[in-house]
């Protein structure tokens, strides 16, 4: 099931949203969410949903950046963002740690923002520590675009959204980043 996309400006966005229990996780409710949200993120089309973006105060987010999405960049950007595909997968309950590298500076938007887009300074490789759907814990190592994603997916979680940390002078239209500044 699609489900409709929160926008900002809805309170739901703004708060620090709730860790699922083993129990919860197992539930049927939230194995079903999980597939609702999957279907939603890839019916935008999107890299990543959080919970609180279709209205859920929970600690759960999905992840996609499916092949299709990046077969018609180019090897450069791709080697510039460090991006590859990467197969669907959960979060549950993440805590997140950054290592002290050098930032990547890219233009990111969300789907709860739609129609805009401005550059974020992100750190450019992370470590995730959260259950997975069959509520395991998994640890996450990552780099670049997918580190990019986790942070933002994550922050979602946590009441932020990329213009809280936008570099505000860059914030635009998707139309206008696509014709004054696609490369």
């Amino acid at each position: 099931m699609i489900l409709p996309i929160v926008q900002t400006g809805d309170p739901v966005l703004r708060r620090v949203s709730r860790e699922l229990t083993v129990d919860e996780i197992k539930s049927s409710a939230i194995q079903e969410l999980i597939v609702s949200m999957r279907d939603t993120m890839r019916a935008a089309p999107g890299v990543g949903l959080a919970a609180p973006q279709i209205g859920q105060s929970i600690q759960l987010a999905v992840i996609e950046d499916r092949a299709e999405y990046v077969q018609n960049v180019s090897a450069e950007q791709l080697k510039k963002r460090s991006r590859q595909a990467i197969e669907f997968h959960v979060i549950i309950n993440p805590k997140i740690f950054l290592f002290n590298e050098a930032p990547a500076k890219f233009f990111e938007g969300c789907l709860s923002i739609e129609g805009y887009q401005a550059v974020v300074n992100r750190a450019s490789r992370v470590r995730v520590e959260c259950l997975n759907e069959r509520a395991e814990p998994i640890t996450i190592d990552a780099e670049g675009w997918y580190a990019r994603i986790l942070q933002h997916e994550i922050d979602h979680l946590n009441g932020m959204l990329y213009i809280d940390r936008m570099e505000t002078r860059t914030f635009t239209t998707t139309e206008n980043l696509m014709r004054d500044w696609k490369d």
